[in-house]
C-alpha cells in the first residue's frame, strides 16, 4: 500500500505572492497599451491598403515606378496591406483579452478569468513562435531560390 501512495504524485501547490500579483496587474496595463497601439496601427494598415489600391487604379503610371513591385498590382497591394493589418490585430486582440482577464482576474481573485487569461498569454506566444518558425522556413526557401537561380 505504501508503494502505491509513493508513485501517486503529490497535488502542487502554487503560492501567488502580493509582489506577483503586482507584478501581474501592472502587466495587465501594459498588454492593454500595446493592444490599442495595435489596433491602431491595424485600423491605419486598413484604411492605407484601400487607399493605394485606389491610388495605383487612378495612376497607372505608379505601377511603372513600383518596378518589379508593380506586377501584382492594385489589387496585390490591397491585399498585401490587409494581411498585415490582420497580422497586427490578432496579436493585439490577444493581449486585450489577457489585460482584461487577468485584471479582473487578480483584482477579484477570480480564478477561472485568471485562466484565461493565461490561455490567452499561451496562444500569444504560440501564434508568435508559429509565425517566426514561418519566417525562418521562407528565409531558407528565399536564400536556396537565390542561390539556385544565380548559381549557373
Amino acid at each position: 500500500m505504501e508503494d502505491i501512495e509513493k508513485e501517486m504524485p503529490q497535488e502542487v501547490k502554487l503560492i501567488v505572492t502580493e509582489e506577483m500579483r503586482s507584478y501581474f496587474y501592472d502587466m495587465s496595463k501594459w498588454a492593454r497599451f500595446l493592444s490599442v497601439v495595435g489596433f491602431v496601427v491595424s485600423a491605419f494598415l486598413t484604411l492605407s491598403s484601400f487607399g493605394i489600391g485606389a491610388a495605383i487604379s487612378a495612376n497607372p503610371a505608379m505601377l511603372n515606378q513600383l518596378g518589379p513591385l508593380g506586377a501584382i498590382g492594385a489589387t496585390g497591394f490591397t491585399i498585401f496591406y490587409l494581411l498585415l493589418a490582420l497580422l497586427f490585430f490578432y496579436p493585439s486582440l490577444l493581449l486585450l483579452r489577457f489585460s482584461a482577464k487577468g485584471r479582473h482576474g487578480i483584482l477579484f481573485g477570480d480564478q477561472e478569468n485568471f485562466n484565461d487569461a493565461i490561455y490567452h498569454v499561451k496562444s500569444l506566444f504560440k501564434f508568435w513562435g508559429v509565425l517566426t518558425i514561418v519566417l525562418i522556413a521562407s528565409y531558407f526557401l528565399l536564400i536556396i531560390a537565390v542561390f539556385s537561380l544565380g548559381v549557373k
